[in-house]
């Protein structure tokens, strides 16, 4: 063989190996689609509209939302995870579709560890333990010792069995070794209803959610399970400056994707969310919540604990939706 030809080939293999594979350099070259496995309103579908926005920005394509609810987060999420992984369709994923089902449904049809990749954990929003504005009790501790001297004496209400609600109530009753008598209800606006109403003491809500009642003074803040008080809320303050530290509970959103999708893909995509941030930081806060940056080599450990951790209360709390 000629020397020139050795020459040629050798550059041309030179060029195929550092060169950005072709996924990288062409993606995206259609529009991509968000995955909202609830329908409209809710953390969920915020996060993915505004994650959307952001990145319709910045990758030169339209990036648009589609609400697919159905059985729980369920329906959605599995469509995600059967969907080609091209990086064409993501998946707004946070505690309920990504670990609660898990625990809660012992056929759930998808493993969110081995078939859904996380691209980005962007959005925190932290619980507050609300009570009925005439309770008693206006600390954590009175009402742990309270629930101690009468079991089931105290009314616990819940938005749902299995929704984060009734999980961080049922964490709460296994961290301090106390038992309330919990009280189901379909919705959170049912729930305030008989709050507000003196049918029932407690419930653990969003610090959106109990917020507007909390300003009006109709209900009472009683602790924050977050490590810092929400700006939102200033006066209420956290578990561990009112006697109870570890328990921290944030119930975190962000964007999978099929856990295949090209790495160069998912770097694309992390690259334009980092560079959107301080845009998103200031919507997040705004709505009551907070920004949350994870470093995308520390994603996969963060949603593996995340996992582990709920998936044994659920378990040592026998709660099941099948």
């Amino acid at each position: 063989m000629r020397p020139v030809l050795v020459l040629a080939g050798l550059l041309t293999i030179a060029s195929a190996v550092s060169a950005p594979p072709l996924a990288a350099q062409t993606y995206p070259d259609r529009p991509v689609k968000i995955v909202v496995p609830i329908g409209p309103g809710g953390g969920y579908d915020f996060v993915g509209r505004m994650l959307a926005d952001a990145l319709s920005k910045r990758l030169g394509q339209p990036v648009v939302v589609e609400n697919r609810p159905g059985a729980g987060t369920i329906v959605g999420t599995q469509s995600v995870v059967t969907a080609p992984a091209d990086g064409y369709t993501l998946l707004v994923g946070g505690l309920s579709n990504i670990v609660f089902n898990v625990g809660l449904y012992k056929k759930l049809g998808y493993d969110p560890l081995a078939e859904l990749k996380p691209v980005a954990l962007v959005y925190n929003l932290s619980y507050v333990l609300v009570a009925r504005s005439d309770l008693p009790y206006s600390s954590p501790k009175e009402i742990i010792e309270a629930a101690k001297k009468s079991p089931e004496a105290i009314k616990l209400a819940n938005a749902g069995t299995g929704t984060g609600q009734h999980l961080v109530g049922a964490a709460f009753m296994k961290f301090t070794g106390t038992q309330m008598l919990e009280v189901p209800y379909k919705s959170s606006p049912a729930v305030f209803a008989d709050l507000l109403g003196g049918r029932v003491d407690l419930f653990f809500d969003s610090i959106t959610g109990a917020l507007p009642h909390l300003k009006a003074n109709r209900a009472k803040g009683i602790a924050i399970l977050a490590s810092k008080r929400s700006p939102l809320a200033p006066d209420v303050p956290t578990m561990t400056e009112s006697g109870v530290p570890g328990l921290e509970i944030d119930s975190w959103i962000g964007l999978f994707a099929p856990a295949k999708t090209p790495p160069e893909v998912i770097a694309r995509l992390q690259k334009e969310i980092a560079a959107s941030l301080p845009e998103l930081k200031e919507r997040f806060e705004a709505s009551g919540g907070t920004l949350l940056e994870i470093a995308p080599d520390k994603l996969d450990a963060f949603v593996k604990s995340e996992y582990e951790r709920w998936l044994k209360v659920i378990r040592e709390t026998g709660i099941s939706l099948d």
